[in-house]
């Protein structure tokens, strides 16, 4: 059987997704029985790890708009992280055995903060493949989910022309003069 070639959705699908995924505001309940079983995995370990993952789910919230996407979760301690589209760099899937097992997967989204871990991990989602080309596309800033094109950029105003100008000759005012302090110098060496 030969794989089906990838056919663009209509605008309605592109809606429908759009809305589908601008709806998520909850992991689905298959979480939990994922961190169930992780839990047990630690055996005697369990009563101390299993509860702060049962609070993480009861507590972890998505919010996907036109912005970026937010995600906050804890009960004690409350974290929330906040991310516009333009700082994402970049999204990877992961999942595990037991995840595929559940059909769910990791979104791990990268910014340019300089650490090596992701910024925010999306997790606990059966539509990881649609979220993650929506967030693709929105950061790069492609025309997709039934929007125009991205906004053109502005053409530069005559005075940054002239800043750029004033900017160039002062640096080549500058090389010449190094160059005749060096010339000099080699001179009186």
């Amino acid at each position: 059987m030969e794989p089906k070639p990838h056919q663009p959705l209509t605008p309605e699908e592109q809606q429908a997704r759009r809305e589908r995924i601008l709806s998520i505001d909850r992991p689905e309940k298959k979480l939990l029985k994922f961190y169930l079983i992780t839990s047990i995995m630690y055996g005697p370990l369990f009563i101390f790890v299993f509860p702060p993952l049962y609070f993480r789910y009861r507590t972890l919230r998505y919010r996907i708009d036109d912005e970026g996407i937010s995600m906050r979760w804890g009960i004690l301690f409350r974290r929330e992280v906040n991310l516009t589209y333009s700082r994402i760099q970049d999204i990877h899937l992961s999942s595990n055995i037991i995840e595929r097992w559940l059909s769910l997967s990791r979104i791990q989204i990268q910014t340019a903060s300089g650490s090596a871990a992701a910024e925010m991990t999306i997790e606990g989602l059966h539509n990881f493949d649609e979220i993650r080309d929506f967030l693709y596309s929105k950061m790069r800033g492609l025309k997709g989910e039934g929007e125009g094109e991205a906004p053109a950029l502005p053409e530069p105003a005559d005075d940054v022309a002239a800043l750029l100008a004033a900017i160039t000759a002062e640096l080549a005012a500058t090389r010449a003069c190094l160059e005749r302090l060096a010339a000099q110098h080699e001179i009186v060496a």
